[in-house]
């Protein structure tokens, strides 16, 4: 017995969900093993970057897609459990899941566009580690390569997104501290930090260096809203920003903007700019807030000037 695709996981894993209770990710992995009658060589398996076993990261990467077609719900890290959309779809006695089934979901399809392009890179041949990456693909190694750490950068940017959501108030204020000192804002650290700690008056929730210098001021609102965030939200921002004679403001919440809110930002002299869910994530990646790093690939190639050739 070899150690099953991703693929081959995503219907054992609904149908270990199926009791609808909340169910430990580690856990499951153990009740895999059994299922399909793994040796302990296999329970083992490292992935080359030795950082998890083989299992498990196919296992988490099941999940993720069964999460990402809204077929599972993630109520808190490491827990998940199985949705009103997964109970359809096991209600259908499918042989089996595979992506290609997943994509008649709209959630999914938005996922991939973010990460991995048709047809889909990670297949089974990929999934193998054989030595036979890129078989089941049309895509060249390189572009493999790229569209792959596009869907890692995709996953972990919802799965962020998801934790910071889960935060406390007082923590989301510390990670906007922290993300804005990183792209430059604030002066210092100390200093980001009693500027945003603040005010809290007339919808302000501070104010920071706009750079180190402290020539211009940017005000700061920034919450961690449920439902998305309309026109009056962001109309009162501006309003609370006139109230203080200022030209410069950032929104940061959680969920998206409706698109009244945008079109509104575009028709005012003030410049504000709207950070959501999706782009604060993707700018914590970028400056390393929340993350580590976990293994570095370097792609070289031939340098043609060794060999005296242009």
């Amino acid at each position: 017995m070899t150690i099953p695709s991703y693929q081959t996981l995503m219907l054992p894993i609904l149908q270990l969900l199926s009791d609808g209770k909340d169910h430990v990710s580690k856990q499951n992995v153990l009740i895999l093993a059994d299922q399909f009658r793994l040796t302990p060589e296999e329970r083992d398996q490292l992935q080359p970057s030795g950082s998890q076993t083989v299992l498990f990261n196919r296992a988490q990467w099941a999940t993720t897609y069964l999460s990402k077609a809204g077929l599972v719900e993630r109520p808190r890290r490491g827990i998940v459990r199985i949705s009103k959309r997964g109970r359809e779809m096991l209600a259908t006695n499918p042989g089996a899941i595979s992506v290609q089934d997943l994509k008649q979901f709209p959630e999914f399809l938005d996922f991939q566009r973010g990460g991995v392009p048709a047809p889909d890179p990670l297949s089974e041949e990929t999934n193998q580690l054989d030595g036979s990456v890129g078989t089941g693909t049309s895509l060249p190694p390189n572009e493999l390569l790229d569209a792959t750490y596009r869907l890692l950068r995709s996953s972990l940017a919802q799965e962020l997104l998801d934790t910071v959501k889960q935060s406390s108030p007082a923590f989301f204020e510390q990670l906007v501290i922290d993300l804005l000192v990183a792209m430059g804002y604030g002066g210092s650290r100390s200093d980001a930090g009693q500027a945003l700690g603040k005010s809290g008056d007339e919808g302000i929730d501070g104010i920071i260096k706009e750079d180190k210098l402290g020539l211009d001021s940017v005000y700061i609102q920034a919450k961690r809203w449920d439902s998305p965030v309309g026109r009056p939200i962001v109309q009162g921002f501006a309003g609370a920003l006139e109230g203080q004679r200022a030209r410069k403001g950032v929104l940061i919440t959680t969920p998206q903007f409706t698109q009244e809110a945008r079109a509104y930002v575009n028709q005012i002299e003030k410049r504000i700019v709207l950070i959501d869910g999706e782009r604060l994530s993707q700018l914590m990646l970028d400056h390393g807030i929340g993350v580590s790093d976990v293994v570095t690939y370097r792609v070289q190639r031939l340098d043609l000037t060794y060999f005296g050739q242009e």
